[in-house]
């Protein structure tokens, strides 16, 4: 698989939940800066919280799912999932140099062409992580962090169903 057929916007302002959502939906410029938004910061820089996430993608149809930290993720029906975003703690820096100061960070993970990859926008490209177990042991390792989240990414009818939930998994 070559790294060129997935799109991937990279990190500009504090627009991560815009790269995210361009990100998760593999599609360029789908959603752009929102100027008039009490949900971003009073900077106007971007920084856009959940809310901008859920009617951005009810407005594909698309649900954002809130994932239950004491569920494994075993418990996840992956074809039903069409991708990830998730809000995890991240280093500030000013150029090269790291601040001791921790923000929060959008990120999207999506499958293409057979393989899941991170879409983080702070990456310089797309990073392969593998098959489904590879996956899942991404999603669970970035899911230990204390206060990160994540957003399951699903039709509007898998949303309504609770297909995106294994039924015979243990902890449902």
């Amino acid at each position: 698989m070559n790294d060129g057929e997935v799109f991937h916007e990279k990190q500009r302002l504090e627009l991560c939940a815009i790269h995210a959502l361009n990100n998760v939906l593999q599609e360029r410029v789908h959603f752009t800066l929102c100027v008039v938004n009490p949900h971003r910061s009073v900077l106007g820089t971007g920084n856009y919280d959940v809310n901008v996430i859920m009617a951005a993608l009810q407005s594909r149809d698309l649900a954002a799912v809130w994932w239950d930290k004491r569920r494994t993720v075993q418990s996840l029906c992956m074809s039903k999932v069409q991708g990830f975003i998730l809000n995890v703690p991240s280093r500030v820096s000013l150029g090269i140099v790291s601040l001791p100061l921790r923000r929060r960070h959008w990120l999207a993970v999506r499958q293409v062409n057979g393989q899941y990859y991170n879409l983080d926008s702070k990456l310089k490209g797309p990073a392969c992580i593998g098959g489904e177990a590879e996956l899942r042991a991404f999603l669970s390792e970035q899911l230990s962090q204390e206060v990160a989240e994540m957003l399951l990414v699903v039709r509007r009818d898998v949303e309504e169903d609770g297909s995106w939930l294994n039924p015979d998994s243990p902890n449902n």
